[in-house]
């Protein structure tokens, strides 16, 4: 639905996770000033005919059989102002945690990647410098563990973590109009990690009462030092 506003530039993802059939319609609010508007659809810069019109809407009907004919289409309302409104036909995208994941050596790391729909196929990598090497779970049974915990959700459990673990991961959904992927960063800290701040709180502690100690030991050695030098001048 487009106000009409000058400038206005809408977006809308619309995720396509096989070959169908879509329908796009760019409807002009009743309200808008914008009337009689010239209607364009672009996909990217390409201009293409719209297939229907009513009096404030224009629809394109696309057959999408291959990952080619995905990408923004655009419809470009002209008239006093001008105002456009964007597709975005993609794969579907995985959903999953966006900061790092931070835990300690010999605990379990746990990543989950979910889509909107279903994939054909999860897989899950490891980045190794440029390179994407493929997880196989079954035959690094000690470190690995996949589970499926629905036709759209895919978790992955690393074992026994070390500094070794630390780095980049992935998850790919395959869908027959192509994949998607979702990184995941994983930091491993050692088990000594938590105990620094109290560690060094301790430390300080025992500098500020060996520090009270010295000062009273050096101010009771400086007192008994001038009892005698008193003696002295009183027996003078």
């Amino acid at each position: 639905l487009i106000i009409g506003v000058s400038g206005t530039a809408l977006q809308k993802n619309v995720s396509v996770a096989k070959p169908t059939k879509v329908e796009l319609t760019c409807k002009l609010d009743e309200h808008s000033n914008l009337k009689n508007p010239q209607v364009t659809w672009k996909k990217g810069s390409e201009t293409i005919s719209h297939t229907s019109k009513t009096r404030n809407s224009w629809t394109i009907q696309l057959t999408i059989s291959e990952s080619s004919q995905l990408g923004s289409y655009s419809c470009i309302l002209k008239g006093e102002v001008e105002v456009s409104a964007t597709f975005h036909l993609q794969v579907p995208n995985i959903e999953g945690k966006e900061r790092p994941i931070i835990t300690y050596e010999g605990d379990l790391a746990v990543m989950v990647c979910k889509t909107e729909y279903a994939p054909m196929d999860w897989t899950w990598y490891l980045t190794n410098g440029t390179e994407l090497v493929p997880i196989n779970p079954f035959s690094q049974t000690n470190k690995f563990r996949t589970k499926k915990l629905s036709a759209n959700v895919n978790r992955l459990e690393i074992l026994k973590l070390t500094k070794e673990d630390i780095g980049v991961y992935w998850c790919e959904a395959a869908f027959r109009l192509g994949s998607s992927k979702k990184r995941f960063e994983l930091k491993v800290l050692s088990i000594m990690a938590p105990l620094k701040p109290f560690l060094a709180v301790v430390a300080e502690v025992v500098i500020l009462v060996t520090t009270i100690a010295l000062y009273e030991v050096y101010s009771k050695k400086k007192e008994k030092e001038g009892e005698r030098e008193f003696d002295q001048i009183e027996q003078l």
